[in-house]
């Protein structure tokens, strides 16, 4: 974080200091929630959560190198109180921003955010220093301590933003106002608790809206193949960028193709000129997601080519996510089981058929949550998909939502045993150190409550049985 006194702290967010000998003290290092990350000079935000309250660590963050406890009691230790933490949290982020002078750029949509964020980081490094969010952490907690990690030198901040409901992306921008805007495509994710595409779309476009107007700066970069994407053009000032395969997209791709081991290849076009991009990524869907990325580096004054050899060089910054490792013997396991809903289990679905052509693929899928009344259909629809890539075999893992999985595949015509429905992680693991043969590739993943990268952890490290339980 840039340097602030505790003083200019308690200032920031409304709060009164407690214990606190010289107020002119300097926090120097991160802001963190987690006692195990605090570094000298750190602030530590003591949270209250359902089962652990910040405040019991503070005397052991303080020994631990910390200047000050941000929480809502006084903890007999230096601490700025304030009445909301979390809201705190938030102010202070939005006043450490104002004075950055960074390009913001902030970007959504229903599946791909990590993974575009990861590309989008790794190719405006190349330009300039560069924070982005680290993993997932993208809601009213994660986004304000990612903004925090900046520096004086930052001169790009890329933060993705989650929603869960209407006004969740308008609170988020508020706290970190973007200058560009990105909206990567409108699904199925957390269908259940939206109630539809169009409430989805709704949420999404709250970035796009929030955007200053193109005489100030601001440009929405939007998705020219997603037509729920391409309306928003409607709800903002800023100036519009369009990005996809479709003919008029500013920034398009051409010949598209994988390679043989699944890698996507094409040909980029931005309006500066064209270069050729072959990614480390695994599966077609990231070619929408370069394309994103290109699309935000171009704005921000990056020559095509140079584009192009970052894009080509880019890898997965974050776990569990199309992670592709090879066994000794032979057999690749692709852990894709941090989350899952409809979009990337087709992606992820169709990417292992590429990987897999001429060798066993294994499919061993768990329950995509939040679908709410389409569930059955959605889990129905996977395992269709399944036979019709001609996945050797897939594996649904788990209760209700597995079953769906296995029934229509077997609806598909997968009879005999070309799908198998498992009760849990543990037999999934069992079921495939019987039959695995080398040169197999197999997928995993599942929503992230279900665990499954246990499956994949396992089949890498030779985990006991106790082992993969009790992780």
């Amino acid at each position: 974080m840039i340097a602030l006194s505790l003083a200019e702290i308690a200032e920031i967010v409304g709060g009164q200091t407690h214990d606190i000998p010289d107020p002119s003290v300097q926090v120097t290092g991160p802001v963190v929630r987690d006692s195990r990350e605090v570094e000298s000079g750190s602030l530590f935000v003591a949270i209250v959560g359902t089962r652990v309250d910040g405040h019991d660590y503070a005397e052991d963050v303080i020994a631990a190198g910390a200047v000050a406890v941000l929480g809502s009691r006084p903890v007999g230790v230096p601490a700025v109180v304030v009445d909301d933490v979390q809201a705190a949290l938030g102010a202070l982020a939005r006043a450490v921003v104002q004075r950055l002078g960074a390009t913001l750029v902030a970007l959504t949509g229903s599946a791909g955010k990590t993974s575009t964020k990861d590309l989008i980081a790794q190719v405006l490094q190349r330009k300039a220093p560069t924070v982005w969010t680290p993993g997932s952490l993208n809601n009213e907690l994660g986004l304000p301590l990612t903004a925090l990690s900046a520096t004086e030198d930052t001169e790009h901040l890329v933060l993705e933003m989650g929603a869960r409901g209407i006004g969740h992306i308008r609170y988020l921008t508020g706290l970190t106002p973007p200058r560009i805007g990105l909206v990567l495509n409108v699904g199925t994710a957390h269908i259940g608790e939206f109630g539809g595409r169009e409430q989805i779309a709704r949420a999404k476009g709250e970035l796009v809206e929030a955007l200053p107007s193109a005489e100030a700066g601001g440009v929405a970069v939007l998705n020219a193949d997603d037509p729920l994407v391409r309306a928003m053009v409607a709800r903002t000032k800023a100036r519009t960028v369009l990005f996809g395969e479709a003919e008029d997209a500013d920034v398009r791709a051409e010949d598209v193709r994988l390679t043989a081991a699944g890698q996507p290849a094409f040909r980029l076009h931005t309006p500066s000129g064209y270069s050729d991009v072959t990614m480390r990524l695994y599966g077609e869907h990231h070619v929408s997601n370069a394309l994103a990325a290109a699309a935000v580096a171009h704005e921000l004054g990056m020559p095509v080519d140079e584009i192009a050899t970052a894009l080509s060089e880019a890898g997965s910054l974050s776990r569990w996510r199309m992670e592709v490792s090879e066994r000794p013997d032979g057999v690749t396991v692709v852990n894709d089981a941090y989350n899952a809903n409809p979009e990337s289990m087709r992606a992820a679905l169709r990417a292992l058929a590429a990987m897999g052509k001429g060798r066993r693929t294994w499919a061993v899928l768990g329950a995509m949550a939040e679908l709410g009344d389409e569930s059955l259909v959605e889990h129905d629809a996977v395992g269709r998909l399944a036979v019709r890539l001609n996945v050797s075999k897939l594996v649904a893992v788990g209760g209700r939502e597995a079953s769906w999985l296995q029934m229509g595949a077997y609806n598909e015509g997968s009879w005999g045993e070309e799908s198998v429905h498992v009760s849990d992680a543990q037999a999934a693991v069992d079921l495939l150190r019987s039959e695995l043969r080398p040169g197999d590739v197999v997928l995993v993943k599942a929503s992230r409550s279900i665990g499954l990268e246990r499956v994949a952890l396992a089949l890498l490290d030779g985990a006991s049985e106790g082992e993969v339980a009790g992780r």
